[in-house]
């Protein structure tokens, strides 16, 4: 797996490409979230248009981006999640986990009109 990161408006972009099976690419990237978060960058937005095949390990490496961003006060959001992506995250109950845009503009513009919700605040 391979990924890269752009920032747009309120939002960082990271387009992750090829398999996204976790491993030393999941530590990376956990690395990376981690860095964005000391930069204050807590919008983040995964583009999986690229992205060939995905196992429970790199599902894994999502949902840990996800808590880290989340228990920050801000948000992840997929976009131009493939059908068989999509399908993983039905079966394993996580498409009412992810908040999922068709397209990385939709994903970006969601946090103005979604805000994420300050942990203090979410319970």
């Amino acid at each position: 797996m391979n990924y890269s990161i752009e920032e747009r408006y309120n939002a960082v972009v990271i387009t992750l490409k090829g398999n996204v099976m976790g491993g030393p690419d999941g530590v990376k990237l956990h690395e990376k979230i981690h860095e964005l978060i000391r930069e204050g960058k807590k919008n983040v937005v995964v583009d999986l248009s690229k992205v060939k095949f995905m196992n429970s390990s790199g599902l894994g490496m999502l949902i840990s981006a996800l808590t880290s961003l989340r228990n920050a006060g801000g948000d992840l959001r997929l976009a131009n999640v493939a059908d068989r992506i999509q399908s993983l995250l039905m079966i394993t109950k996580l498409i009412t986990v992810f908040k999922h845009y068709d397209s990385v503009e939709e994903a970006v513009k969601s946090f103005e009109t979604d805000p994420p919700v300050p942990v203090e605040q979410a319970t």
